[in-house]
């Protein structure tokens, strides 16, 4: 009777925490139908976990220099698309693409890169 106790439980738990583990990787704080491209300056690059942050400078339609945060996949995940902790550095110009923070702020979900060679850069494994 104790085993089966055990059991309920362990199938309970698994199915309250399994609603919020995939809930994480969620697109509802992004306008995925309007994605926006940015010709941008890098300010700095994070190469950490959960996923790597790229921070950069844009400039608007009035010539004023807004700051953003692109957020793009796990750096085990660059790593083996190539991807290194200087992949990209301050004062690198880059094209980015994705789609854009609903709430306001400059937040970009990253989903195609251009780097400052002039070439897309590998965001997944192949």
């Amino acid at each position: 009777m104790k085993a089966k106790s055990l059991a309920v439980v362990a199938v309970l738990a698994v199915l309250v925490f399994s609603g919020i583990m995939f809930a994480h990787h969620g697109t509802a704080a992004y306008d995925t139908k309007n994605p926006l491209t940015v010709k941008a300056t890098v300010t700095e690059f994070r190469f950490i976990n959960p996923h790597c942050q790229v921070y950069f400078d844009v400039k608007n339609d009035k010539g004023e220099v807004e700051h953003w945060q692109g957020e793009l996949t796990a750096p085990n995940k660059l790593a083996r698309a190539g991807w290194t902790k200087r992949s990209l550095n301050p004062g690198d110009q880059v094209t980015i693409t994705g789609p854009v923070g609903k709430y306001g702020g400059h937040s970009i979900w990253i989903q195609k890169l251009i780097g400052p060679d002039g070439q897309p850069m590998q965001l997944f494994e192949e």
